[in-house]
Order: C-alpha cells, then structure tokens, then sequence
C-alpha cells in the first residue's frame, strides 16, 4: 500500500520546528522528503539537547530529542549553500521536486540565487512555502521571528496565565512550541492546496505563510470575544471566557478538569456533586448565568471537589456523562490505555544504534495511512544516495564535491 502523496517528491531547507514539522507531515503521508543541511552542524535543533538518544550500550550520541521530534521519514543531504557547487547541486534538486519549504529570513536565499522568484521562474510547476516569523510584506518582514517571541506579540500569552491579583499572576508561554506547530500544519494544508490547483492548472504558486499571521488567526473566539465587544480578554489561568464550570479543581489527592459544556450537564454535575439544588440555582440556571456568577459558583464547587479523589470523582462523573479527566503528566500520558490503544508511541531502529520512540501522526486514512519508513536521519546520511540516485554524479565526482567543502559524505 503506497501513502497519498507518494508520487510526490519534498526538498527540506527549512531548520527547526516550523518547517520541519510540515515536511515530516507530507512525508508521513508518503511523500519523499529530501532535508538539506549544513554540512557539520546541520538543522540548528540537532545541538538543542540534552536530552540526547542514548545508543544500545547507554551511550549518548548526536541525536537531540528535539530533533528527533520532527525528522523522521526524511533523507539528509549535506550541503553548503555559501559554494557555488552547493548551490549548483540545491538547483538541480528543487528541479527534480514538487515542493520547496524554506525558512530563511526574507530574502536571505536570493544571496545565492536560491529563492523561490528565480527557482519557480525556471521551474513553474515548483510550489515554493515560505515561512517566517512576521511574512514576506509588512514593516517587520526583515525581523527575526521565533515561536517564543511570536506568542507573545500574537496575544496567546495575554491570555495564558494566572488571573491579575492570584498568587503567580502574569502572562505565560504555552509549554510547547505550540505557534510553530500550528504554522507546520497550516504549511501542510496550503501545500496540498496549491499541489490540487496544479492539478487542474498545472502551475505552481508560493506559498507566505507568517508565524505572526498563524497566532492571531488561531486565536478562535478570544480574537472575536475582542472584535465583538471591543474589551480585550483577560487572563483566567485554567477558566474558559465563555462556558462555566471548564477548568481546574482540586481533589482529595490533586486535580482534575471539568468541562461542561451544556445545562444539562450543569444539572448532572450538581447531582453527582451532592448538591442538586446548585442546578436549580436562578444564578447557575444557564451558561450566560454561570459566567455571569462564576465568582460565586467556582467556590462551591471547589468545596465539592476537594472532599474525594480525582479517580472517584471521574469514575462518577463519567458515569453520568459529565465530561472530566485527570491532569496527566507526560509519563501518566504514554501509560494511558487510550493513548496505548491509539498506537501513539511509536518505536523505530534508528542508525545511531539505537530503538527510539517517536510520537505516531494523529490522522488516520483508511486507504493510504500514514507510514513510518525512515527514523530521523543522520547528518548527511544520504548525501551519497540522493547525489547519486538523483543527480546522477558518480563516486568521483561526489569526492571531488567533497574535497571542495560544497557538501559533507560520510
């Protein structure tokens, strides 16, 4: 069985997590991914550790966990952009490709001829994403632009955090590089957009694709909570602006989430909770109410909670169809049945002599599912092959490349 986009072939100039994530989407979904980096350091993320893959003996090689986190299903290539060979080779690559993802700083490819203006004029089929921090137009397009910065001037962290006035209040970063996630997936929905125009047109198209633009669009409704009433939202550490009960309360023995989503859920709560009159409460009656009223309401709540532990109170509010769960750590995560039935962890052999887990691609096809080929390569661990398989250049030839420093063969 083949996946969905294996006719087709991705080269990787991208570094990091952005990019790198869309490029291991489409090759999860078939697709070769030919991943082009700088010969002795490579993608920027292969130093972000520790921790590092430790090999069969326990040994710690090269490998960072970052790194591994976004890679798999990818060749590397080993090569300089700053030679003149290198770029030779980085153009007769993007010829033989369908899709380009680079994310240098605007306009730092076109030093070297490499941009996707002179790239897409040669190959018009060619379908060029770029991504940066604040896109290709605009007063901040030459700024540098990472996911840290990006949360922050996009709103996310105006919104995170402990409410004014409570203990440890303060705008908070998601825990994850949750904006440049967010951009890989939109990188991989425009993609397949523009590889289903060619299709039909046969012409390529660049692809802009901004962090900042993907932060402020995925603000849902707290960005049209603003736009609505013309009040800036303000941060209610685990509380939802527009639905209560949905957030944190203790239990006997920690915490749990509740999140009701309806008024008959609302009367469930408070009868599983003891306290069927709180249901009937004309303050607690109707969402608009309970938002209304949270002050008063949390507090009793709370005092609920607190008096059994958090599996007691998810077996029963579970049973009465109240939707509630644990707050996992990450070990607590990979141990849960769910996420062991769903196939989430996934174990490869990887080429530094090691078994590493990998997190498995949520989508699931029923004809053509995502495949998992390759585990994250080594630097320049297919330089050789892709040179000689694709290109065409024979071993003298490849020798001579790297005697000249345009690329590194091991």
């Amino acid at each position: 069985m083949t996946g969905a986009l294996s006719h087709l072939r991705v080269l990787d100039l991208s570094r990091v997590l952005a990019g790198p994530f869309a490029a291991q989407m489409l090759g999860d979904l078939g697709a070769e991914v030919i991943k082009v980096e700088r010969p002795g350091s490579g993608d920027d993320t292969r130093a972000w550790g520790p921790p590092f893959l430790h090999d069969d003996s326990g040994e710690p090689t090269r490998e960072s966990a970052y790194f591994l986190c976004a890679n798999r299903n990818k060749k590397s290539v080993a090569i300089d952009l700053a030679h003149p060979e290198g770029q030779r080779l980085v153009r007769a690559l993007a010829a033989q490709a369908d899709v380009v993802i680079e994310n240098f700083k605007v306009g730092g490819l076109r030093q070297y001829g490499l941009d996707g203006e002179a790239l897409r004029a040669a190959h018009p089929r060619l379908i060029w994403c770029a991504i940066t921090g604040f896109g290709q137009t605009g007063p901040y397009a030459p700024r540098a632009g990472y996911d840290f910065l990006i949360q922050g001037m996009g709103g996310l962290m105006s919104l995170t955090g402990r409410a004014d006035g409570e203990p440890g209040a303060g705008p908070q970063k998601v825990g994850v590089a949750l904006t440049d996630i967010m951009t890989g997936l939109h990188a991989t929905s425009a993609i397949l957009a523009a590889l289903l125009h060619r299709e039909r047109t046969g012409r390529g198209q660049t692809i802009d694709l901004a962090l900042l633009d993907v932060q402020v669009a995925s603000l849902a409704n707290q960005a049209m909570n603003y736009l609505v009433s013309g009040v800036a939202p303000r941060r209610l550490g685990n509380a939802h602006p527009n639905v209560v009960p949905y957030q944190d309360f203790p239990t006997a023995d920690g915490d749990m989430i509740i999140a009701v989503g309806n008024d008959g859920q609302f009367l469930r709560l408070c009868a599983a909770l003891g306290h069927a009159e709180w249901g009937s409460d004309p303050r607690f009656a109707t969402n608009a109410l309970r938002v209304a009223n949270r002050e008063a309401l949390i507090p009793l709540l709370r005092q609920a909670t607190v008096t059994r532990p958090t599996r007691e109170w998810v077996a029963r509010l579970e049973a009465v169809g109240v939707p509630c769960g644990p707050i996992n750590t990450l070990d607590a995560v990979f141990d849960d049945p769910q996420v062991q039935a769903r196939g989430l962890a996934l174990r490869m052999r990887h080429d530094a002599g090691a078994e590493v887990t990998l997190v498995a691609n949520p989508i699931r096809l029923s004809d053509t599912p995502p495949s998992y080929r390759t585990a994250p390569p080594l630097l320049g661990q297919h330089t050789r092959e892709v040179l000689a398989g694709l290109l065409g250049l024979d071993t003298a030839a490849i020798a001579a490349l790297a005697r000249a420093g345009a690329i590194a063969a091991p």
